[in-house]
């Protein structure tokens, strides 16, 4: 049976809804996020796209080049109950469906055609299904694999449909950037465009010995997805990789009392949420972005240069698993306290990797702080029943929370 993904993406989010609810709004540049001076923006409206405006850049900076635009706070509620609509609308075709985020998934539609007859038929019946129960459009990209349904999806925006048969996969592919292949960052990409390597094609047609000697056999990889070829599943259920914590100060922080203080938060957050979900892990990584900006990188606006905060990163894998949001903290503290800084830091975060679930954990004789184990679920429960502030270490003081952290947090 010929396989079918379809990548469906919502169009600009966060900022349609906003528009959707609020009629002066529309037509208008929106921009949800960047409320403080050190805020990013979740996300831009086409009409705020237009003047350079784009998710995950600097609130100033969004401000600098569209000073009109209606800046509005967000509501992460609102905004996940919208993306329960949708993906209510999107299991009405298929129960085969990988959500990446609030608004986009994979959907393998291969065994629902014999319902609609072929995959755009399919697809257009389901982008009139998300606007009749949303009023919102969603863009659709429909391909033999995951790898081509997203960039399909991203040429057919906004509120557009794109199919890629196999036999046109090469003519799509080909002319791409090298840097719009999955799994290229920049400093791939970097090293690749100094081969010669600009193109997806160029990529795909390079002497494959002379990649490997390079860049070892993720190379080869990254070949065959040049060459189109990408055999992943649509997973319906799968195990994340690790959890995150992460937060900007409104102010440049150095002092140890603040540090752990938030380090003490993430902990107990990331805690909540793997235990929430039935999993531990054994690595704890300490993220720290320097307050101290390095020189710049050029925008997606010609000519302007956008200030780059260098990024460090410490971790330590434990000999057990844990949940305990205490072990979590403490482990972070000690990797603050190994790293030394000697200049103020501008965000920190806590993430827990290494995953196991629940099931796999295995009893030891030394039962030496298990007190905690017992804590946890407790405050899990107090905090289920009488809300989030309702109880937490003395030591606690969460910053005001992203979008991104309301929606991990469950909040």
């Amino acid at each position: 049976m010929q396989r079918w993904i379809l990548h469906a993406d919502m169009d600009a989010f966060y900022a349609s809804i906003e528009q959707r609810d609020n009629p002066e709004l529309r037509g208008k540049p929106v921009i949800v996020g960047a409320a403080s001076a050190r805020g990013v923006v979740a996300a831009a409206s086409y009409e705020a796209r237009e003047f350079g405006v784009h998710s995950a850049m600097p609130g100033f900076r969004a401000k600098e080049l569209c000073p009109h635009a209606h800046f509005v706070g967000g509501s992460m509620s609102k905004y996940s109950a919208v993306s329960a609509q949708v993906h209510e609308v999107f299991r009405e075709f298929t129960p085969a469906i990988e959500p990446l985020a609030l608004d986009e998934a994979f959907l393998d539609i291969s065994g629902s055609l014999g319902l609609y007859g072929d995959p755009v038929s399919l697809a257009r019946r389901l982008k009139a299904r998300v606007r009749e129960q949303t009023q919102l459009a969603v863009s659709v990209g429909i391909a033999p694999s995951k790898l081509v349904a997203k960039i399909a999806c991203t040429f057919s925006k906004p509120d557009g449909l794109l199919m890629v048969p196999e036999h046109a996969v090469q003519a799509l592919m080909r002319p791409l950037s090298v840097r719009k292949l999955w799994g290229v960052g920049p400093v791939m990409g970097e090293k690749l465009e100094a081969l010669g390597i600009h193109t997806v094609g160029q990529l795909a047609d390079y002497d494959s010995g002379w990649l490997k000697r390079l860049f070892g056999e993720r190379s080869l990889e990254l070949q065959q997805r040049a060459r189109g070829v990408d055999s992943r599943r649509v997973q319906s259920s799968r195990m994340p990789k690790s959890y995150g914590e992460e937060n900007t100060f409104s102010v440049d922080v150095s002092e140890r009392e603040r540090v752990t203080a938030a380090l003490t938060s993430h902990a107990e957050a990331v805690a909540r949420r793997v235990r929430k979900d039935g999993y531990q892990g054994r690595t704890v990584t300490l993220k720290m972005k320097l307050a101290r900006r390095r020189g710049g990188k050029p925008s997606r606006t010609a000519g302007v240069q956008e200030p780059i905060y260098p990024i460090l990163t410490r971790s330590r894998t434990l000999p057990r698993a844990t949940d305990n949001g205490e072990t979590i903290r403490n482990v972070a503290v000690e990797l603050w306290d190994e790293t030394a800084l000697d200049e103020p830091v501008r965000l920190l975060g806590v993430s827990l990797s290494n995953l196991e679930t629940r099931s796999a954990e295995q009893l030891e004789l030394n039962f030496a702080g298990r007190r905690g184990d017992k804590l946890g679920p407790t405050l899990d429960a107090i905090t289920e029943r009488f809300g989030k502030n309702a109880i937490r270490r003395a030591v606690e003081t969460p910053d005001k929370l992203t979008h991104s952290m309301q929606k991990k947090r469950g909040e």
